[in-house]
């Protein structure tokens, strides 16, 4: 049986257009045409790889590859007959290389067909040349789908939305109350512009506040599977220009998130929210309502924030603090653990426990 070929590979390129591509010095063979790009192990003659750290020096020397691209200063880490690649951030520099040889894997779904329209779409919807809409995908009344957009298998795109060109939504998602910018990409399983979580408490039960704001979507954001993004109760939620959001992130309503943003997987955001540009969340972590998150400030993994985080600061643990603060209370505890001061002073020296 044979493998399938997942993502169609472009090429081959010349590592002279390669270097011009990531702006970098050559160093070698430069007429040597390039086929693809693959890991240090398993790289053949043919193929590009990169030099993410130091500790792979050793292994490097032994590879196939025709050429490697190393950050500036590692050139003599790169063995005779092997071309170079010299750049500041090779790491960069591999992504763009790899989007020139794999097109595909930067816009899932864009080998479906050009303008296909395959699912059900209601006859007030407005789909402009080159959308997609996949068998099992529903389109609403009135929706409006922007030039080359891709609707995934079993996806709802409930009535009224926007969703702008160069778009896709993944498979089983579903996106309500939303205004959708151009060039995004929510994937598989995603739920967008659901009610928002909001209630009136009281002995006689919980009054449900009606969820009337929408969810605002700007240029170049991802999403990634299964994440869930509440509408706003009055103001909208919005995610802004460039920002990354993980799998399995949930968004609370009236939250917004700046531009360029990072949200790493299974982070809680609760409702509104305000997070500055650039802000970086780390997994797992969960937010209180109504916090302030500075620009450029950055969020540890687990983090509980129950206070708000000044920009361009660095804050740990749970509840969340400033690093310093949290590594100076880290070295307390375990100079204490490390005396024995602690089991002291709730035994006594010398006393037995046998639980």
């Amino acid at each position: 049986m044979d493998e399938p070929e997942f993502f169609r590979r472009s090429g081959p390129f010349s590592l002279i257009y390669l270097a011009e591509a990531v702006n970098a010095q050559l160093s070698g063979d430069d007429g040597r045409l390039i086929y693809g790009i693959a890991s240090i192990a398993f790289a053949q003659a043919g193929d590009i790889i990169f030099l993410e750290d130091r500790k792979r020096r050793a292994t490097l020397a032994q590879s196939k590859a025709g050429a490697c691209l190393v950050k500036t200063g590692e050139r003599d880490s790169v063995p005779a007959g092997m071309a170079a690649l010299v750049v500041d951030e090779p790491a960069r520099a591999r992504a763009v290389i790899t989007g020139l040889f794999y097109p595909y894997a930067l816009s899932p779904g864009r080998l479906a067909g050009e303008g296909a329209v395959r699912g059900q779409v209601d006859p007030s919807a407005q789909l402009e040349p080159g959308v997609v809409v996949e068998r099992g995908a529903i389109i609403g009344p009135g929706a409006q789908i922007g030039g080359d957009s891709i609707i995934a298998p079993g996806a709802l795109i409930g009535p009224g939305v926007r969703i702008g060109r160069n778009c896709y939504i993944g498979p089983n998602s579903v996106i309500q109350h939303a205004l959708v910018g151009n060039h995004v990409i929510i994937h598989g399983g995603c739920y967008v512009g659901q009610d928002g979580f909001g209630y009136v408490m009281g002995r006689q039960g919980h009054t449900k506040i009606p969820q009337i704001g929408r969810v605002i979507i700007q240029d170049k954001v991802e999403i990634g599977a299964g994440t869930t993004i509440d509408r706003g109760a009055l103001d909208d939620t919005i995610i802004g220009e460039g920002t990354k959001i993980d799998n399995q992130v949930q968004i609370g309503h009236n939250v917004v998130i700046g531009r360029h943003c990072i949200i790493v997987a299974k982070v809680g955001i609760s409702g509104s929210c305000r997070l500055g540009d650039f802000v970086a969340v780390g997994g797992g972590a969960g937010l209180a309502d109504h916090l302030t998150i500075g620009a450029g400030a950055r969020i540890g993994a687990a983090a509980g924030v129950m206070h708000d985080v000044p920009a361009g600061e660095t804050w740990l643990g749970a509840p969340a603090k400033p690093m310093k603060m949290f590594f100076r209370e880290v070295a307390v505890l375990s100079k204490l653990a490390a005396d024995g001061k602690g089991g002291k002073a709730r035994g006594g020296e010398g006393e037995k426990n046998d639980d």
